[in-house]
């Protein structure tokens, strides 16, 4: 009976555990870059729904009763971690969601265990679905994390909050690399392409985001001045960082991508060619370039799973 009364309180912890990953994977929907992430992300949270009723169907088989506040706890959980994940860099963020699948997916093993120990094959077969359900979600964010330390993009984007939290962590660890003849060289450049700064510092205070995307002709033009004065003042880190920045954006002409003639490819050659890229700043540039120009979703699609394999090779998921 003692097994069993620890496997009842095992399955209430896991439980309250599911409601708040059902609530963060609703979340996580408005953040989904693409619509096969979107419908993966609401296929989850449904999952994840079918799962907590199974769990409340073994615990009364079991003898006990479902936790009654537990579905406002996970709620509330989530809402929390909603709200402060705002504050933090995206790595962070995904570190967190990342933290709770493991303690579903180690629990779910526990249970196991518990189960055979006490001959209950039914939860037996529920925790080994649970194991499947939870190791497949801790394989997907741990190659979410990878694409993102591979320089994105990843499946998720960044909130507003979350990109401008990690930009400043980067700021704070940047070493002092420039002397201040440099930054001062640099102050006067952005001081000379004033209005396009202004335009997008005032379409930043609109939208609550600031977004390469939003660059048009003029603006495109004054970050290719700023690239090629600071690269003639010897800033190379500077002046690559620039071009990154227009390289993510996808403000780049078509002769700067990394596939020959793309812009005169169809959607099946692109997406071969996209398929043999090596680089993930290659992909990204592409992924950038065609979500600012055509668009075409099958073709993007393409290209981030192209980027997870990579994520995936790099972390040693097969």
């Amino acid at each position: 009976m003692t097994t069993t009364n620890t496997l009842i309180a095992q399955l209430r912890t896991l439980l309250d555990l599911t409601h708040t990953e059902i609530q963060i994977a609703e979340t996580r929907i408005t953040q989904a870059r693409t619509e096969a992430v979107r419908r993966e992300l609401t296929e989850n949270a449904e999952n994840g729904r079918i799962r907590a009723e199974e769990i409340q169907q073994a615990i009364r088989d079991l003898g006990g009763f479902p936790d009654t506040v537990g579905p406002f706890l996970g709620r509330a959980a989530a809402a929390v971690k909603a709200l402060t994940e705002q504050a933090q860099p995206f790595d962070e963020a995904l570190l967190g969601d990342l933290a709770l699948e493991n303690q579903l997916l180690d629990r779910a093993r526990y249970i196991k265990a518990l189960a055979v120990a006490d001959k209950k094959p039914d939860v037996q077969a529920l925790a080994d679905r649970l194991i499947t359900a939870h190791s497949a979600t801790v394989s997907w964010l741990t190659t979410v994390l990878a694409e993102d330390a591979l320089g994105g993009p990843a499946a998720l984007q960044r909130t507003p909050l979350q990109a401008a939290a990690g930009t400043a962590v980067k700021l704070i660890n940047m070493p002092g690399q420039w002397s201040a003849q440099s930054v001062e060289r640099f102050a006067e450049l952005l001081r000379s392409t004033g209005p396009a700064v202004e335009d997008l510092r005032e379409r930043a205070q609109r939208a609550g985001e600031i977004t390469l995307k939003a660059l048009g002709a003029s603006r495109d033009g004054a970050l290719r001045s700023a690239e090629k004065v600071v690269r003639r003042e010897g800033a190379g880190d500077a002046a690559d960082a620039l071009h990154k920045a227009r390289a993510e954006g996808g403000v780049v002409d078509a002769d700067e991508l990394p596939i020959d003639g793309y812009d005169e490819l169809n959607q099946t050659d692109a997406i071969a060619a996209v398929k043999e890229l090596e680089e993930p700043s290659d992909i990204r540039t592409i992924i950038a370039y065609e979500e600012m120009h055509k668009n075409r979703q099958r073709l993007i699609s393409a290209a981030q799973t192209r980027l997870a394999d990579i994520a995936q090779e790099v972390v040693g998921i097969s």
